[in-house]
């Protein structure tokens, strides 16, 4: 072995070393974008954990993954079946990930849940203030108080991510699509915000921009969610929907030191759906 390709070993040992003591948090790591995600990264040589609100079918669909999940991580991989929304889980669980990680810094703090209540505001079950409510904090304000007891448990540090999912559904209307909406919107303002706060200190936020993507929480927004599909392979420049394996190689992407200065910003990847009109 020549001297050049013996320190190229070196150094990619020491890149995969280094990964390999760092860990990833995702909420809403079971199915869809967060479960691609966590795959991908457990690929990558991160340690992985995760939220998960499951019960019935889907539990078993969450059960799968995280047995993949465990194998590809050799066993560094914790799942915790609970609503991570909750004041009491961060309260609970953060300590627990804090021994997990041996208390270094989370490299990437995800926001992947997918929760909250489909319909129009107006019309036979118009949204109400309740629902509302629990859909903005599930689905964007939860963002803010988890990186702030993070923060605060020094889990986020110089080269911490935070990242949301966010969709097309931020600026156009869609039929049952209100209050996630107005949730995606407010999620963007506290990444904007996170990051314009934490930049000094190497933290970035971002969102990444998703096109519509054939998952279980899709069927859930409408009832003519094929048609959906169906539609964006029309108008979509590269003709096919947008996969979760697309998001988690994006998110990948941005665990590199390259991404280190991109910040308060929305990433998108959909091929260019976002860019297309409907005509």
């Amino acid at each position: 072995m020549s001297f050049f390709s013996s320190q190229f070993s070196l150094s990619l040992h020491l890149t995969l070393g280094e990964i390999m003591s760092e860990w990833v948090l995702i909420l809403g790591g079971s199915t869809g974008h967060g479960a691609a995600t966590a795959k991908k990264l457990a690929k990558d040589g991160y340690g992985i954990i995760a939220f998960h609100f499951d019960r019935g079918e889907a539990k078993k669909i969450a059960e799968q993954t995280i047995n993949e999940i465990t194998d590809l991580t050799s066993g560094r991989c914790h799942y915790f079946n609970t609503n991570a929304a909750s004041e009491d889980a961060m309260k609970t669980y953060i300590p627990k990930i804090k021994e997990i990680s041996s208390g270094s810094q989370l490299k990437l703090l995800l926001h992947s849940i997918a929760f909250g209540t489909t319909t129009n505001f107006f019309g036979d079950k118009p949204v109400t203030q309740r629902q509302m409510d629990m859909t903005v904090h599930v689905m964007g304000n939860s963002l803010l108080y988890w990186t702030q007891n993070l923060l605060n448990q020094e889990l986020l540090g110089d080269g911490s991510r935070v990242i949301g999912l966010t969709s097309e559904g931020n600026y156009l209307a869609m039929e049952g699509y209100g209050p996630v909406s107005v949730a995606k919107v407010a999620m963007e303002a506290v990444i904007r915000q996170i990051g314009w706060e934490l930049g000094q200190y190497g933290i970035t936020a971002n969102s990444v921009q998703a096109g519509v993507t054939p998952t279980r929480a899709l069927t859930k927004i409408n009832d003519r969610w094929e048609d959906w599909v169906e539609n964006t392979k029309k108008r979509n420049p590269m003709r096919r929907t947008t996969t979760p394996e697309d998001v988690a190689g994006t998110i990948s992407m941005l665990l590199r030191p390259e991404a280190d200065f991109i910040n308060c910003s929305i990433i998108y990847c959909d091929g260019g759906e976002h860019r297309s009109g409907t005509i």
